[in-house]
């Protein structure tokens, strides 16, 4: 009854008050149970710490597969301007609620997602909810799925200008194997920090080593590869059978 109660008053409100990596935000009420995880610090305090590490006021952020913003919200307190995609519907609400309700002026969030070009697209969340934070162009099949708009990197960067941006998470769950093929060029000449989650458990058993195999050679560029706690590893120690098997995150830098 407590939570019910909670709930209907932040609805009525409009807003949840919170705070990532100790700084003050508003968020929006449908995702209060996260925010408070989120505010307690409980959510990925090691993404915080790269955002800290990479982004100032000089340099710009992209942030692909932004789900309902909590890496745009505080990356655009650091950063000078936010360019970030997030194309499942219900997540782009609250993440356009989110940057409204905090006065962010230096973020443009774009309803799409980053793929091989302009088209309509299938995605579905691998949980059978829209708006989870699982929504992926891999699961086209799947419960409360959603077309989407795609677009395609080399499209985008003509478009604007990321000569300035210094850090790009990607987190697409799963997508990730098809898309980073048509950044690379762009990675390979820029050389921003690239905060990128794995998805292997995603892709099918037989399939899961040479797709990692495939995204370390196109990423070669990249002198120094760090996992979750930020340690040195060897690219190739991606294909062990553990690594394969569990979500992984690499910081890539150099």
């Amino acid at each position: 009854m407590l939570t019910r109660a909670r709930k209907m008053v932040y609805r009525a409100r409009g807003y949840v008050s919170g705070a990532l990596n100790g700084e003050p935000f508003r968020f929006d009420p449908y995702h209060s149970k996260f925010w408070r995880k989120a505010s307690a610090g409980g959510w990925e305090p090691e993404t915080f710490a790269m955002l800290d590490r990479y982004l100032d006021k000089d340099h710009d952020y992209l942030d692909i597969g932004a789900w309902i913003g909590p890496t745009v919200l505080y990356g655009a307190r650091k950063a000078r301007h936010v360019w970030c995609f997030e194309p499942d519907p219900e997540a782009f609400r609250a993440l356009a609620w989110n940057i409204d309700l905090n006065g962010l002026n230096n973020v443009s969030a774009f309803a799409a997602a980053l793929s091989q070009g302009v088209g309509v697209a299938r995605m579905a969340g691998f949980h059978g909810e829209k708006g989870d934070s699982t929504t992926s162009l891999l699961n086209p099949a799947g419960a409360a799925g959603s077309d989407v708009l795609t677009l395609g990197f080399d499209q985008f960067e003509t478009a604007v200008d990321l000569n300035g941006v210094s850090l790009v998470k990607m987190d697409v769950e799963g997508a990730e194997f098809d898309l980073l093929p048509t950044l690379t060029p762009w990675l390979a000449k820029r050389r921003p920090a690239l905060l990128l989650s794995i998805h292997a458990p995603f892709l099918a058993p037989a399939d899961r080593r040479r797709r990692v195999e495939e995204l370390i050679d196109a990423l070669g560029f990249y002198p120094r590869w760090q996992d979750e706690a930020r340690l040195d590893i060897a690219p190739q120690s991606l294909l062990d059978d553990d690594a394969l098997n569990r979500f992984r995150s690499v910081l890539l830098c150099g």
